[in-house]
């Protein structure tokens, strides 16, 4: 079972979108057979087959193993990942494209540039998922907190400054290209 897969087919999307198959998704990261889950959920064992078929054809879960009693074979299954996240590939022509925006400080670059990541990532992921090679990744996540406007484009001037030092030192025509993204926005507020 991958952490998190990215779903890039629209079929896909919305089969993983819809409330009772999302929830049997969440529950199958413990694997189990239909009749096991329609007594978890409260759901008839023939509603559960159905999604889970409409499911597992989309490739959102697959065969754990089979259970022979008698002469019946049940089929125990398991999400093929802990989380799902659905790509901007998903929407095709209308999905967001960050080179269609002049405004480089605007929120929709930014969502526009997260699109393309995920679309991005998830596609080496999924080239790298039948060879079990490691997609080669870099992630740095923090908080700041500025007082002001002049602290937050000083900051972006000398974080600006210390990248291009930073790309220039270790870039080789030669190399492997590899994408940079660094992005900052405030933090949503907790709702209760």
């Amino acid at each position: 079972m991958q952490d998190v897969e990215v779903i890039e087919d629209a079929q896909a999307a919305a089969a993983a979108l819809d409330p009772v198959r999302a929830r049997l998704l969440g529950e199958l990261a413990v694997p189990a057979s239909a009749a096991g889950l329609a007594a978890r959920v409260g759901i008839p064992r023939q509603k559960v087959n159905y999604h889970l078929k409409a499911l597992e054809a989309h490739g959102l879960v697959e065969l754990s193993e089979e259970r022979r009693h008698g002469g019946i074979t049940e089929r125990v299954l398991r999400a093929t990942a802990a989380s799902y996240v659905v790509s901007p590939a998903a929407l095709s022509a209308s999905a967001a494209d960050p080179d269609a925006s002049a405004d480089r400080l605007s929120a929709g670059y930014l969502v526009a540039l997260a699109g393309r990541l995920v679309r991005e990532v998830g596609t080496l992921v999924r080239r790298a998922g039948s060879s079990g090679v490691r997609v080669p990744t870099l992630t740095i996540d923090t908080r700041i907190g500025f007082r002001s406007a002049a602290d937050r484009a000083a900051f972006a001037e000398d974080l600006t400054a210390a990248v291009l030092d930073l790309a220039a030192r270790y870039h080789h025509d030669d190399g492997r290209p590899h994408r940079l993204v660094v992005a900052a926005h405030p933090v949503p507020e907790e709702t209760s």
